[in-house]
């Protein structure tokens, strides 16, 4: 730990990795609320492997993988949507297909860029000691969007997400904040793939929020548990891994797993003294 605080006062590359780490945070944890709360984890993943898709066609083409990953995420997040509202029945079957033709898309385009130089696995388990300044404006850039946009409609969001047919009575537009709601995932979720990459994107965005739920009797105080512990685990993530060499992705996904086993069996324990102590 010694080393990798020493490093962090002179290394800039560490330093911009965990300022990238922080700013990830704050999306993943309010989003990553909405996620669990509506249980609509298969879908983030789907939007997150679809990502490869234009990613892989933006590099094809000569421009930014990252604006790539934009169009590709908000496009698979309003087909899933769409799909989810009006076509339920093959809603999983979708999914499925985005995610798969996503990235057989993405590695095709890859493969046959002309002078391919582009390291797939920085995409797919993420690279987060190598993000770049720019990438950092916009990752608070998404950030401020998101956030606003959150803020701005909480509370038709919050009904969307525990009682949708509660919330058309109350003339609230059902569709059209759900759809936005997983755009919001599909930026959050190109926010991330720079900090763990696709593969285990889906992992950061829903365990810390996970581990606050248990915590939580509210959405609000959800998120900011989940901001928490979203910083909490990428940053030490990135300290567990840097005086070993590990890779910094999957570290912090491994330290988040183990915090989500310890939380889910200390509230299994706390459910089963609760009875016997009203047993006494």
């Amino acid at each position: 730990m010694s080393a990798f605080l020493d490093a962090l006062t002179t290394q800039t590359f560490l330093q911009n990795a965990v300022l990238g780490s922080l700013l990830a945070s704050l999306a993943c944890g309010v989003i990553g609320s909405y996620v669990v709360v509506r249980k609509i984890g298969y879908m983030a993943g789907g939007i997150a492997h679809a990502v490869l898709g234009g990613m892989g066609a933006a590099y094809f083409l000569g421009k930014s993988p990252v604006g790539g990953a934009i169009i590709a995420a908000l496009v698979a997040a309003l087909i899933i949507g769409w799909v989810s509202l009006h076509w339920r029945h093959e809603e999983d079957i979708m999914i499925s297909a985005l995610w798969a033709v996503g990235m057989a898309i993405g590695v095709l385009f890859i493969s046959q860029t002309p002078g391919y130089n582009v390291d797939l696995m920085s995409y797919l388990f993420g690279n987060i000691l190598m993000i770049p300044r720019q990438s950092l404006a916009l990752i608070a850039f998404l950030d401020v969007g998101i956030v606003g946009i959150t803020i701005l409609f909480f509370k038709q969001f919050l009904a969307v997400s525990f009682d949708e047919e509660f919330a058309r009575l109350r003339g609230v537009h059902v569709d059209f904040f759900s759809l936005l709601l997983l755009c919001l995932v599909a930026l959050t979720v190109v926010i991330l793939i720079q900090v763990v990459g696709l593969i285990m994107v889906i992992a950061l965005l829903t365990l810390p929020a996970a581990i606050a739920g248990h915590f939580s009797r509210t959405l609000g105080r959800m998120m900011f548990l989940a901001v928490f512990l979203g910083a909490l685990f990428t940053t030490g993530g990135l300290a567990i891994s840097y005086e070993p060499d590990l890779p910094a992705g999957a570290t912090i996904i491994l330290f988040s797993g183990v915090a989500y086993l310890i939380s889910i069996t200390a509230k299994i324990l706390l459910h089963k003294r609760g009875p016997a102590k009203k047993g006494n």
